[in-house]
Order: C-alpha cells, then sequence, then structure tokens
C-alpha cells in the first residue's frame, strides 16, 4: 500500500535575497537604535546600542537564555573581526516574572536600553563597520526574538575603501561606435513563451491533468443552460487557468523593481538550488510510485468549495481548484521552467508562464466548442504511468542540474563534468530499459504491435544517451557542443590534463588590475561579465571562444577580465561598503560577487550573463554590449570593430 505523504511547498525568496539595506531592517518594540564605536585600543573598538522602548512593549536584556537561545547576539560580515564575550547591559534593567516564560524571572527595559560590546579586528581596519544584531522584545501577548537590526558605524582611524562601483566616464547609451547589440529586452520571449507552452502540453497528458478534461467539459456541457453557454464557460475556464499562471509571476515583478539582481540572486542561491534538488528528488520518487504528493486536502477543499459561489467567481476558483490539486504533476514541470529563465528577468518568466497556463486551459475551450472530440481522445489507463514514470527519471536528470550550480559556485568539486555526465547516462539508460522492458516479456498470445509512441521514446533517449556518453572519455569527443553549458566546463574534470580544457588563456578575474593592465599594454578592455552557473556564459566559452579567430584576437588584441556576479568568496573587510544604487537603494556589497553585480548594473545597465563590454583606457564605452546568443563570426565582427573604434580614438587623443 503506497504511503500517503501531504506536502505543501512554500519557496520564499527572502532567505537567499542577503542584502541588508543598513536601515532597521525591524524596529519592532523600539524607536529606533542608535550605534556608535570608541577605540579602546590598537583593533580593538567598544560598540555601544542605545533606544527607546515604545510604550507598552519590552526589550529583553542580553545574556539571557530564554526560549532555548540568547536574548541578544552580534554578527559581521568577516571572520577577521572577533567579540570579545557578548553584548552587555550598561543600562540597568529591571527585573519582572514573565508569565510567557512560566513565571520565570527576566529582565527587560520599558523606557531605555542601553548596552555594549567589545571587538577586535585583526588585520586592516575598515572605515565602516557592517554588521547585525539580533535582539528579542515583546509585550503581555508574546515574545519576538532573534528580530533584525543591521547596522553601519565609523571606526576611528579606518581605511576608506578604494573600489570604485560607478565609473561617470562609462555611458553606454553614448558609445564611440554603433557596433553592438541594443539591449536584451525583449529577446527570446516567443522562445520562452513557446517553451512554456510545451512544457503545458506535457503537463496535459499527466494523471493529474488528462483526466479532469473529459469530466470537465462534459460538466459545462451538460449543466448549462444552454450549448452557447456552456462554451462561453468552459472558454472562461480555460481563460482562468492562463490567468491563474499568469498572476504567480506578479511578485517577480515588484522584487525586481526594487533589487535588480534579483534574479541572478535567484539563479545562483546555493540554498534555492539545493532545495530544487531535493525537492526534484522528492517529486521523482513520487512519481516513481514510492508515494503520493499532495496539497493540504484542507487548502483543496477550501478552493473546490468556492467553485459553487457565483457564475464567474465560482468558473474562478474551479480554475483555482485545477491548479491546486494538479500541481504534484505540474509543479516540478513549471519549476523546472521558471527556474532555468529566472535569471532573464520578470518578463520572461511571466512569458514563460503564460505559454504554460494556455496550453494547460486551450484543451478545456476547444472540447467545449468540439465536443465531438472527446472521443477521439485516448482513454485513461497504464500509459499514463509510464508518462509519469518517465517524467521522474526527467526529475532526477535536472535535479542533477541543480546540484551542479551550487558545487560550481561554491567550487566543492562534488560534481564534476564526467560525473556530472555520468549521472545523466545513467538516468538515460534507465529510460530506455524502462520502456523497452515490455519487448522481453514472454507471452502466451500473439504480441500486439509495438506502439509507434513507445518505439519513438526510444530511439530518441537512446540517441540522446548515445550522444552523451563520450563526454565520459578524455578525448576531443568529449566536447558535447549541442549540451555545451549544461554540464559542468570542460576545464572542471576529474582528468588531471583535460583535452579540451584551454589552459593557454586565462581571463584576469578583477577590474583595477586589468585596467592597469591595459594601460601598460596600450590595449583595450574587454569585459565579460559571467558567472560559475551561467549556462550561456559556458556555451560562448566552449562554442565561440574557442573559434580560432575569437581566439586570436582576445589573446592578442585586448586585455580580458571576467567578472564573477555570483563569486560567494568575501571581500576583505575594508572593501566591504555599503553603496548607494542609481534608484537611491542601499545595497550592502560583502561578497566579490556582490560587487561586480553591482558594477554591472550601475554602469552598464544590466543584470543577465553573459555580457560583454569593450572600454578605452579612459574608460570609456567603445562599442555597445555584446550580449548571448551570438555566432563565432558575428563575435569576431564586434571584437574587429571595438579593436577598430580603439585604434581611431587612439589616434585622435595623440593629435590632440
Amino acid at each position: 500500500m503506497r504511503k500517503s505523504i501531504q506536502l505543501f511547498t512554500v519557496v520564499f525568496l527572502t532567505f537567499f535575497l542577503y542584502q541588508p539595506s543598513f536601515a532597521q531592517d525591524s524596529e519592532g518594540g523600539v524607536q529606533g537604535w542608535k550605534v556608535a564605536a570608541k577605540k579602546i585600543g590598537e583593533g580593538k573598538f567598544e560598540l555601544q546600542f542605545s533606544t527607546t522602548v515604545k510604550k507598552g512593549w519590552l526589550v529583553y536584556a542580553p545574556g539571557q537564555n530564554l526560549l532555548e537561545g540568547n536574548t541578544t547576539e552580534l554578527q559581521f560580515t568577516d571572520s577577521s573581526i572577533v567579540l570579545e564575550g557578548g553584548l552587555v547591559a550598561t543600562a540597568s534593567p529591571k527585573e519582572i516574572t514573565s508569565t510567557i516564560f512560566e513565571n520565570t524571572k527576566v529582565r527587560v527595559y520599558d523606557n531605555n536600553a542601553a548596552w555594549k560590546a567589545v571587538i577586535n579586528i585583526h588585520g586592516t581596519i575598515p572605515a565602516k563597520l557592517q554588521g547585525t544584531m539580533l535582539y528579542t522584545y515583546g509585550n503581555n501577548e508574546g515574545v519576538y526574538p532573534s528580530t533584525i537590526f543591521s547596522f553601519v558605524v565609523a571606526l576611528e582611524g579606518g581605511v576608506e575603501s578604494t573600489a570604485r562601483i560607478k565609473i561617470p566616464s562609462i555611458n553606454i547609451r553614448k558609445p564611440v561606435s554603433d557596433c553592438g547589440d541594443e539591449g536584451t529586452a525583449g529577446k527570446s520571449i516567443l522562445a520562452i513563451f513557446l517553451l512554456g507552452f510545451a512544457g503545458g502540453l506535457i503537463a496535459l497528458i499527466t494523471p493529474c491533468v488528462f483526466p479532469m478534461i473529459p469530466v470537465t467539459v462534459t460538466f459545462f456541457t451538460k449543466k448549462s443552460e444552454s450549448k452557447k453557454h456552456g462554451i462561453r464557460n468552459a472558454m472562461l475556464y480555460g481563460f482562468f487557468i492562463f490567468l491563474i499562471y499568469v498572476l504567480i509571476t506578479i511578485p517577480f515583478h515588484i522584487a525586481s523593481s526594487t533589487r535588480s539582481e534579483i534574479f541572478n540572486n535567484i539563479s545562483t542561491s546555493v540554498p534555492l538550488n539545493l532545495i530544487f534538488f531535493s525537492v526534484f528528488v522528492i517529486f521523482a520518487l513520487s512519481f516513481f510510485g514510492l508515494f503520493e504528493i499532495g496539497l493540504p486536502s484542507g487548502l483543496a477543499n477550501k478552493a473546490d468549495s468556492k467553485s459553487g459561489i457565483g457564475n464567474v467567481a465560482g468558473i474562478f476558483f474551479m480554475a483555482g481548484t485545477l491548479a491546486i490539486v494538479s500541481f504534484s504533476c505540474t509543479g516540478p514541470i513549471l519549476g523546472t521552467l521558471l527556474a532555468n529563465v529566472a535569471d532573464n528577468g520578470a518578463w520572461p518568466l511571466t512569458a514563460g508562464a503564460a505559454g504554460f497556463g494556455l496550453a494547460l486551459g486551450l484543451p478545456f475551450a476547444l472540447f467545449a466548442m468540439f465536443p465531438n472530440w472527446l472521443q477521439s481522445l485516448p482513454k485513461s489507463g497504464g500509459w499514463m504511468t509510464e508518462v509519469k514514470v518517465v517524467l521522474g527519471f526527467v526529475e532526477l536528470a535536472l535535479a542533477v542540474k541543480f546540484l551542479s550550480n551550487a558545487d560550481l559556485v561554491k567550487q566543492w568539486g562534488i560534481l564534476k563534468r564526467e560525473i556530472f555526465i555520468g549521472s545523466w547516462v545513467i538516468i538515460g539508460f534507465c529510460i530506455v530499459i524502462y520502456l523497452s522492458r515490455k519487448l522481453w516479456v514472454k507471452q502466451a498470445s500473439p504480441r500486439k504491435r509495438f506502439p509507434f509512441v513507445r518505439v519513438l521514446a526510444i530511439l530518441l533517449f537512446l540517441g540522446m544517451t548515445g550522444y552523451i556518453v563520450p563526454g565520459l572519455s578524455n578525448t576531443k569527443m568529449a566536447n558535447l557542443k549541442w549540451i555545451s553549458g549544461f554540464p559542468p566546463p570542460l576545464c572542471y574534470s576529474i582528468y588531471k590534463d583535460p583535452v579540451n580544457c584551454m589552459t593557454g588563456f586565462k581571463p584576469l578575474t578583477d577590474y583595477e588590475t586589468a585596467l592597469a593592465k591595459a594601460k601598460a599594454e596600450n590595449k583595450p578592455l574587454l569585459i565579460d561579465f559571467t558567472g560559475w552557473a551561467c549556462v550561456n556564459c559556458r556555451k560562448m566559452e566552449e562554442s565561440v571562444w574557442t573559434d580560432p579567430t575569437v581566439d586570436s584576437l582576445m589573446h592578442k588584441e585586448f586585455v580580458v577580465v571576467s567578472l564573477y556576479v555570483d563569486e560567494r568568496r568575501k571581500l576583505p573587510v575594508q572593501e566591504q561598503i555599503v553603496f548607494t544604487t542609481k534608484n537611491g537603494l542601499q545595497k550592502s556589497l560583502v561578497t566579490v560577487g556582490d560587487k561586480w553585480a553591482t558594477f554591472q548594473d550601475e554602469n552598464f545597465g544590466a543584470t543577465s550573463q553573459p555580457q560583454y563590454v569593450i572600454l578605452s583606457k579612459d574608460e570609456m564605452a567603445l562599442t555597445k554590449p555584446k550580449y548571448y546568443p551570438t555566432t563565432p563570426k558575428k563575435f569576431a565582427d564586434w571584437l574587429v570593430c571595438g579593436l577598430e573604434t580603439f585604434r581611431k580614438k587612439l589616434a585622435i587623443d595623440n593629435r590632440q
């Protein structure tokens, strides 16, 4: 008997978008915190915190262990900052007997609160120190632990950061030459819409959705006052399915208006990729029949009960019910689609979801208009189980990809290229074996003709698997250009000397270092905005950079710098700054990726990768940027245009 598991998955974006604003993230119970720092020794500072408690509220004094945790905690962005002891009260708290903590005596502030902490900083002292204080507050009704207050405080004798983010001389809207691309806005929207539509068609044949088509259409046609009325209701039902899937992308539009790099954070977040890996493994095991996944029955029943109210409203809730009860089948397909286009922005997400919703809702309207078509639908049966199992194997392959993203960002080395490809080879052969198993079953009666669709599917998966098998070897055939970018890079290999790895050309990884080299060698600077988990970046490096003409130009005529926007390595503490963006937001730049993502957005108006920019020695844009997709010839032509523009500008500058 199958074990039924009730799974309700809600993915909150806030946990991986760690970009503190450095205003008070939460001021629960207080009027506002004040922070000061006093130097008390070489590399030693006393941090002083004070606030006024709001009337009717209590702030818990530090040094108390309540709710299995300390009432206060200080956190810093760098290991070079060491806290001596903990927070110590400097203003005397009052002692009360708390009914919330079972009549335990606790120390609290109900007016003015103040405490201090001593820190040691090893190495260079930053001009400004970033940190986070967690504190506890409450009232007679409850207590709120781990409330966040993020702060920035000036340190006496600290070294000001020399990091440059916004460079005034760069005007990407007015480059010296017009060669290049206008921008990425609107590119591939149609392709993503069609991809979403294809995903919706796949979802239609899953066991969660397919049986609903004849049942729902029959309901509309037989329960309506007339055939025309039934068609109208069915079309409205299909439209509402489409609308619901579009509406789920609205939060992404709202979030992107405040944080331009949100989609890059989504696609490269290590915690989120690990969550997707885990969820897709769970979905795959469910598709294999080990257990059933469903949303809590209360939620589904609530939506179902609403379907009886009114006319239009009732149809809307019927559409919502379908979206909920089909979640276990549609969730993995839609989730895979949205996760893989997330770094392109909000509109591609909407386009993908719109295509998915249209494909899912369209049959209900069409079959209501032409009810005779229902007779041509195949009956539900064992074939649906087989579709579900194949999708389970596909989900396992996608789970490996999400784990690989996290591995690349962190450079753990657990999923090298050949291990990744090997896992896909095993999964591919498992699909072929599963689909072919009926060929080996002995039957007493004459065997029926093997279905053409099954044969086609077997040949398709066998061909795809056979194509990637050479990827396990250390030969030229291991390049696998057709799937370039999906496996880890060619140099991220288990082999000591991978033959396909470009060891002779290694771009610099720091802008200022590359700029200094460009000035010294009198060459233009080619900036490559990239990422460890960027699929299209790997495609460019493996399919375009390796072209002899492109390779020669990049080697000999340019100084190339690759800036990784998802690099999670921490910046030196003196370079960790709070930067005011062009939109007036306060951003904390803690990691190398934070720095380059902000650098790209502020100067070049883009948050997707890859993006290529050519600058002169005096940091002027020589051309418009170049984006993906591109061919070796187009990329080489753009490089030549940038080089010629550089030489012309150099000649003019020398005459002046």
